[in-house]
């Protein structure tokens, strides 16, 4: 008697109300899926760019850039150590050139004190123990150079590109925009596909802004006249002031007081004073602290606040501030305060990023697309249908009926966790197909061995599926790791291709040995065939 544990009957049932449950709102009408129960499965499967059409962007982090800006803090760094050594060790001509931090020693005789003070400092950016972040050269005359070590370097980059990459993420995520696909690309490249988004420029207008924000006390030394010819004295820079006519330009300390990094919330609002727009923020416990010193400090002085090397505005400081919140009012719209607060939101990219590549792909083509692959899926089932039943008669026809539940059950997999289906990925379904059928072929071939044998009818199918289940899993574990393989190194189409054949794998071994069998057994206790009808 041919017997199959309940277990299997159950996970069977279970399986096929699942997959109809979840790829069901895939072939809904939108207006059938907005009166949908609301405890019912509702998302269908993400569509990529290459099928959906929508905005490509390659984007490249500006290293020297970085390297730039974290040189000049090491540059900072060791003028401050120096001038705290006992005695005090003068120096001049401090700066940054060719990547490089550099200063001269008004007294060459202290060298050696000065390359101890260097040799001491933090690398900058944390690497293996054993390895320096900083390389430090001199000359006999008092120039001390320090650079970047090779692997510092490197690192700093990397560190950086995984930085503006989520920093990338959390702004267009306050663009609404979904399904948005971030890779990197090479050692300073990220890749940003956002499929629906058909205006690139909104994409580049929100992710190339560095986003840096920074608070400088104003250099009174200087004339306005001196700032607006670009004029400043060393320690200080002349930025300039958009929107301000009557000030152009504005000389600030080059050192920042304090920077948008301890900002825990930023948002458009209205000056109550004026009307006008503006963002209101408020600092995290840290920066709430140092806020309200610095306010305190400077009662009466003016500051700026400065975003991107552009000062945005540069009030006076009335009293102290000891709330942690502010207001940051200037020539602002709404739609220009509501981009701003959601900048500041998203954090500041550690370095500029730079469009290399930039395309736009039709929603035109990923239709054909679509209808191209769904047509190929239609042939290569037809053609299966046809060779199972010409080969295996009844039993073929129920191995289709397998087939067609593994279909349902990828397409509500991807629905259930928001993967996303590129063109490659369809190609992955089609394949499937194939893989699913290959293993009721050797399941039913062994049937036939065991009939030959002079096996009965339940002991053949019994022996069929359990005999032939070995070489189903040797077989399928080799593609599930060829597709991992894909998946891990693979980027873009590749990891969909390699996703959609993975999980083909798995629900084509279910509806293969579980399915099939079920099925063939309850056609057994309701038939009682004398022979196996292969």
């Amino acid at each position: 008697m041919l017997h199959v544990p309940r277990w299997r009957v159950i996970a069977v049932f279970a399986a096929i109300v699942w997959s109809i449950l979840f790829a069901l709102p895939n072939v809904l009408p939108a207006s059938v899926k907005a009166n949908w129960p609301a405890f019912l499965p509702s998302k269908g499967v993400n569509l990529g760019l290459d099928l959906r059409g929508g905005s490509h962007l390659m984007l490249e982090v500006e290293a020297g850039a970085l390297v730039k800006e974290r040189m000049e803090q090491v540059s900072e760094e060791l003028a401050r150590e120096l001038s705290k050594a006992k005695p005090r060790i003068a120096y001049t001509g401090r700066g940054v050139a060719e990547e490089a931090a550099r200063l001269s020693l008004v007294d060459a005789a202290q060298l050696q004190r000065a390359l101890d003070v260097a040799a001491k400092l933090d690398s900058p950016i944390p690497l293996p123990s054993g390895k320096s972040g900083l390389a430090v050269t001199s000359t006999p005359d008092g120039l001390i150079e320090l650079k970047l070590s090779k692997d510092a370097r490197a690192a700093l980059l990397r560190q950086a590109v995984q930085q503006s990459i989520e920093v990338v993420r959390r702004r267009i995520d306050e663009l609404g925009t979904s399904e948005v696909t971030i890779v990197r690309q090479g050692a300073d490249r990220i890749v940003v596909q956002a499929p629906g988004e058909n205006d690139p420029e909104v994409l580049k207008r929100r992710i190339g802004k560095t986003a840096k924000l920074t608070f400088h006390l104003l250099d009174n030394s200087v004339s306005p006249q001196e700032a607006a010819s670009g004029r400043a004295p060393p320690g200080s820079l002349s930025l300039p002031q958009p929107g301000r006519p009557d000030e152009p330009f504005v000389v600030v300390k080059a050192r920042a007081l304090l920077s948008g990094d301890d900002l825990t919330r930023a948002n458009a609002s209205f000056d109550q004073r004026t009307g006008e727009p503006a963002v209101a923020f408020q600092f995290n416990q840290r920066g709430a602290r140092e806020f309200g010193r610095i306010t305190a400090q400077n009662v009466r002085k003016r500051f700026a606040i400065v975003l991107d090397g552009s000062v945005i505005t540069a009030p006076n400081i009335n009293e102290p501030i000891l709330g942690g919140s502010g207001q940051i009012s200037g020539s602002f719209d709404v739609e220009g305060a509501e981009e701003l607060a959601a900048l500041l939101r998203a954090g500041a990219l550690p370095a500029p990023l730079k469009v290399i590549e930039q395309r736009t792909v039709g929603a035109g083509l990923g239709q054909d697309a679509i209808d191209s692959g769904a047509k190929a899926g239609m042939i290569a089932g037809v053609a299966v249908l046809i060779f199972m039943v010409l080969a295996y008669g009844g039993f073929g026809v129920v191995a289709c009926l397998g087939l067609v539940l593994n279909g349902a059950m990828v397409i509500a997999a991807m629905s259930m966790i928001g993967a996303t289906l590129t063109l490659p990925g369809i190609a992955g379904l089609i394949l499937t197909i194939a893989m699913a059928v290959d293993a009721n072929v050797l399941i039913f071939e062994r049937m036939r061995e065991e009939r030959d044998n002079g096996r009965g009818v339940a002991l053949a199918i019994d022996g069929g599926f359990g005999r032939a289940i070995v070489t189903i899993l040797d077989a399928n574990i080799t593609t599930l790791g060829a597709a991992v393989i894909l998946f891990i190194f693979g980027v873009g189409p590749v990891r969909g291709f390699a996703w959609t054949l993975s999980l083909g794998v798995f629900t084509s071994v279910f509806t293969a040995v579980l399915v099939t069998q079920v099925l063939l057994a309850n056609w057994y206790r309701t038939a009682r065939p004398k022979k196996l009808p292969i």
